[in-house]
């Protein structure tokens, strides 16, 4: 009796999946079986864009480089006539997004009229140029800043595509000090010298020097010789100070006219000799 009641209770089937499976959607979870009588769609409810333009000047470019145009030499009544239909579909939907088409459409027609117009001769058609001229700078500054966009936004930036790393790490409460290597504390011990260098104490010692003196043993060294040249009165290995007491010494001789001072010519060596002649 078991055994004839199981087959029957595997083959009646589920209520609750058979009503999800005849439902035709669901409103917040549950099954719908039916469309209510009252359902309103509006018509624009789906639209389906298969290619999004940001404006004139991309709808143009788009145009041209999907048909492999020259864009140095643009067919303007193909673009034009394929830029119009796509203007009317936008302008049935949005007329305030179709206005700034529209004055791109109002600029093609311009130019594709000018070419129609015959020139009279090459001269006028030359300085008049190509109407198209002005276009062609537009949409090829577009192109490189749409390309230069491109770039910018296929870059990795932060918080975007990737996120910086942040790791808190809890410091220990124990101090643990730098090690100290011989190098440092060689480094350390040449400081110290450098800077008591720079304090060392500088004694001066008074020298007691006597220009009578140095004016006599100057006399002498002049006695013995006509011309004596000036840097051989200085005896080698003296001190600044005798240096510049007998220098000046050199000078009170001068000026007592008791020794000249001369010289041959500019730059020659500088001799001295005394003023008056021995007895």
């Amino acid at each position: 009796m078991a055994e004839d009641l199981a087959p029957a209770a595997a083959a009646s089937p589920d209520p609750a999946q058979a009503a999800a499976d005849a439902a035709v959607a669901r409103l917040y979870g549950e099954p719908l079986l039916q469309l209510p009588t009252d359902l309103y769609i509006p018509p624009d409810a789906l639209e389906i864009f298969l290619d999004a333009f940001e404006g004139p000047l991309d709808l143009l470019l788009y145009l041209i480089r999907k048909q492999n145009f020259n864009i140095l030499d643009i067919p303007m009544a193909q673009v034009t006539l394929q830029y119009l239909q796509y203007v009317e579909q936008i302008r049935a939907r949005n007329l305030e997004l179709a206005a700034e088409y529209l004055l791109m459409a109002a600029m093609l027609i311009e130019i594709k009229s000018r070419m129609l117009l015959p020139q009279k001769s090459q001269t006028l058609e030359d300085e008049a140029g190509d109407p198209r001229a002005e276009l062609v700078r537009r949409l090829l500054e577009y192109e490189q800043i749409k390309l230069a966009a491109y770039e910018l936004g296929v870059l990795p930036q932060v918080g975007r595509d990737f996120f910086s790393p942040e790791l808190h790490i809890e410091q220990s409460l124990t101090p643990r000090w730098p090690e100290c290597d011989l190098q440092d504390l060689q480094r350390a011990w040449l400081d110290v010298l450098k800077r008591a260098k720079l304090t060392q104490h500088h004694r001066i010692s008074r020298q007691e020097l006597s220009v009578r003196e140095h004016m006599s043993a100057i006399l002498r060294q002049l006695q013995s010789a006509r011309f004596v040249e000036f840097s051989e009165l200085f005896a080698l290995g003296a001190s600044v100070p005798v240096v510049v007491v007998h220098f000046v010494a050199m000078l009170e001789l001068a000026k007592e006219t008791l020794i000249e001072i001369t010289q041959a010519e500019p730059f020659a060596p500088i001799y001295v000799r005394l003023a008056y002649s021995p007895a």
